[in-house]
């Protein structure tokens, strides 16, 4: 089988498009390079649904940690200490098992204990969780006189919100947001260890390069695979989000304008 072939059958299979039955021989590197990279697909899914959905709750839950409301305070500063305070691997543990003692009440709970569905949300509310504490701390810092700039405009409520609060928040969280970005999507790796089950061996990209690593009892090059797929993705996501960060301080002298600075997380 050549190496287009092994493409044109296995590219998609994790998604269920394709080939169905993994290779039992042979174990090319065309087959390991192909399969991890159709994993990356769930690893891509999970790290955008979780961001973009996690962005607007971390907004909410920043603006509710700033509030003067001591309900929506205290609410807020409990989601950000539970989901920050304990291990993702824990979170992902605990909603397994109540999703699953959940599925007997109802079938609409059947979704919910599988990956696609059960991992994502806990990806979703931890990321929400951290980038929320990342907004507040933006937020606290929006410069005074931004304020009363928008005082003296005739500018309040919803429309200095829009105007001029969340704007210079997004751009003085930017950067810190850019790592979480990064991190989150590095944190999709544990669904794998999670108590989900991958659909039909429909798993993401270290599902493939475990089972190639056990195939071949040698780990040194399905790892080093994933690695390279998951430094392109790093390298895509610095790239977008310093496109946005370019939008965001496009209105500043260049000499100010905040740098783009990766900082790698090594734990949590």
């Amino acid at each position: 089988m050549s190496c287009w072939e092994t493409i044109a059958d296995y590219g998609l299979r994790s998604i269920g498009i394709g080939e169905r039955v993994l290779p039992r021989e042979g174990y090319t590197l065309c087959q390991q390079f192909t399969l991890i990279g159709s994993g990356m697909i769930w690893n891509i899914y999970f790290g955008v649904l979780a961001l973009c959905s996690g962005f607007f709750l971390a907004t909410a839950v920043a603006l509710g940690k700033a509030s003067k409301n001591p309900v929506l305070q205290k609410a807020s500063t409990w989601f950000i200490f539970l989901f920050r305070g304990s291990p993702l691997f824990i979170q992902f543990f605990f909603a397994y098992f109540l999703f699953l003692s959940l599925k007997p009440l109802s079938p609409i709970f059947d979704p919910f204990t599988s990956a696609w569905l059960g991992a994502l949300i806990v990806l979703f509310l931890n990321t929400a969780a951290y980038s929320g504490e990342i907004f507040y701390g933006a937020l606290q810092s929006v410069p005074r006189g931004d304020m009363e700039a928008a005082d003296a405009y005739g500018m309040s409520g919803w429309s200095r919100f829009k105007r001029v609060t969340w704007p210079t928040m997004l751009r003085l969280a930017w950067p810190a947001y850019t790592n979480e970005a990064i991190f989150l999507f590095h944190a999709t790796t544990l669904v794998y260890f999670s108590g989900f089950p991958a659909w039909q061996q429909r798993g993401d990209a270290l599902y493939y390069a475990s089972f190639f690593a056990d195939k071949t009892f040698n780990p040194f090059i399905p790892y080093p695979i994933l690695a390279f797929y998951f430094i392109l993705l790093t390298l895509c996501i610095i790239s977008l989000f310093g496109l946005i960060n370019r939008r965001l301080n496009r209105h500043l002298p260049q000499e100010s304008r905040a740098k783009m600075k990766l900082k790698l997380n090594i734990i949590r």
